[in-house]
């Protein structure tokens, strides 16, 4: 009985260790968010994700926790979620309270949960909706999240929106007529056929690029370019 009893021990034992090295340590991601005013208040900022609910698993709600956490000025207290029926629920993203009207995705695709699990390197993008009535809130991107180019060397770029076809199946539409805008000013640019435009920076720096357009409500892309000297 005394070796039946050590041998469970053992493999409790055993299974702890286990379970302790599977737990994730954290991983390093990008968050964006966009507040109620359309605002880019996060725009791909690199930050390291770490457990903070203790479930065992790196996960949007963990990143937009630590984003949060570290980004805002009253931190943790600026992002809150509830459990439902359905899963977790955001009642508060970067202070602002709007009724449970947010939305998010991650690498510009839209997931099942707050506890889907996220990887190294990947974008979470959260937003709050500014309508509340019709609901012309569309998610939009830009075919490449960041880049780095040299001074003078021409940046092609492609915007895209979220939305479904006539029997409601998800799809990708180009953008055209949008306005692109860079570190929130208007850079007389405007999107083409298939959403493509060039931009060229005759200076180095960081640069967030987004666009806003007047038939789409659409929910600011972004894309942070970095521009080196040769």
């Amino acid at each position: 009985m005394k070796k039946i009893a050590s041998l469970v021990l053992a493999l409790v034992f055993l299974f702890s260790l286990a379970f302790a090295e599977e737990a994730p340590a954290g991983v390093n991601a990008f968050v964006s968010i966009t507040n109620d005013e359309n605002a880019l208040v996060l725009a791909y900022e690199p930050i390291f994700v770490t457990d903070q609910d203790n479930d065992g698993a790196i996960t949007i709600a963990d990143a937009l926790a630590c984003a949060h956490a570290a980004k805002h000025e009253n931190g943790a207290e600026a992002f809150a979620y509830v459990p439902t029926e359905y899963g977790l629920s955001l009642t508060l993203l970067w202070g602002v309270d709007n009724g449970g009207s947010y939305g998010y995705m991650v690498n510009d695709a839209s997931p099942l949960s707050l506890q889907d699990a996220i990887k190294e390197g990947d974008h979470v993008k959260a937003y709050a909706f500014t309508d509340l009535v019709g609901w012309t809130d569309t998610y939009s991107f830009f075919d490449k999240a960041a880049l780095e180019v040299k001074v003078g060397e021409a940046v092609s770029l492609a915007l895209s929106a979220a939305g479904y076809d006539e029997m409601w199946n998800p799809v990708v539409l180009p953008v055209e007529g949008a306005r692109v805008t860079v570190n929130g000013a208007e850079a007389n640019v405007a999107t083409a056929e298939g959403g493509v435009f060039e931009l060229t920076f005759e200076e180095a720096g960081v640069y967030v690029v987004s666009a806003a357009s007047e038939n789409m409500n659409l929910v600011s892309p972004v894309c942070v370019i970095t521009v080196v000297q040769e």
